[in-house]
């Protein structure tokens, strides 16, 4: 157990039935009344995020969860398979269970795999990727001095809005929090 006095950015509780990992909170004390924990948590099995108050003080289970890095292989259907790099174990994982993560997951990409248990939550992306750009509009000489940008489809699917610089074949590096270009890589 842990008190909410505790709570960091990043930590992994369970409230309610459901595994949380706190995103964001504060400690209010009010001027009248008993403090409390304002926090916004997301539910890693769902994907939910959920603003929850809690009295000063209150107790809540902490959840272990293990990150095994693990390599992304393959898609079979609907289903995609990753391996353990250590033990060379396979799991599959369902397209609605990592929707977002598809979008910037390539065959033999190394990302770590949230467990809790022996139940698997979903797969944690690195912060940045390098991706190919697939398709975009040619540059066009002088339109950089707007300092605009472009839609880019990237080789993954993905599409992100880059400068006018960027051409078709570049290799960009992306940042898988906001779909965003970072840089050339």
């Amino acid at each position: 157990m842990i008190s909410v006095n505790d709570f960091k950015t990043g930590l992994t509780i369970e409230v309610d039935g459901g595994i949380w990992r706190v995103l964001d909170f504060q400690h209010v004390k009010p001027g009248k009344g008993a403090a409390f924990v304002r926090s916004k948590l997301k539910n890693l099995r769902t994907g939910a995020v959920q603003e929850k108050t809690f009295r000063a003080g209150e107790k809540v289970a902490k959840a272990q969860i293990d990150n095994r890095k693990m390599q992304y292989l393959y898609a079979n259907g609907d289903q995609h398979v990753f391996m353990d790099v250590e033990s060379y174990d396979q799991i599959e994982l369902s397209s609605s269970v990592i929707e977002y993560e598809l979008k910037f997951l390539k065959e033999n990409m190394e990302v770590h795999i949230m467990m809790y248990q022996s139940e698997t939550l979903g797969v944690e992306l690195p912060n940045t990727v390098v991706l190919e750009v697939a398709e975009t509009e040619p540059g066009i000489k002088g339109d950089t001095a707007s300092g605009g940008t472009k839609p880019a489809v990237m080789e993954t699917g993905v599409t992100v809005q880059v400068p006018f610089f960027v051409n078709q074949g570049d290799r960009l590096i992306i940042n898988t929090a906001e779909a965003s270009y970072v840089s050339r890589a």
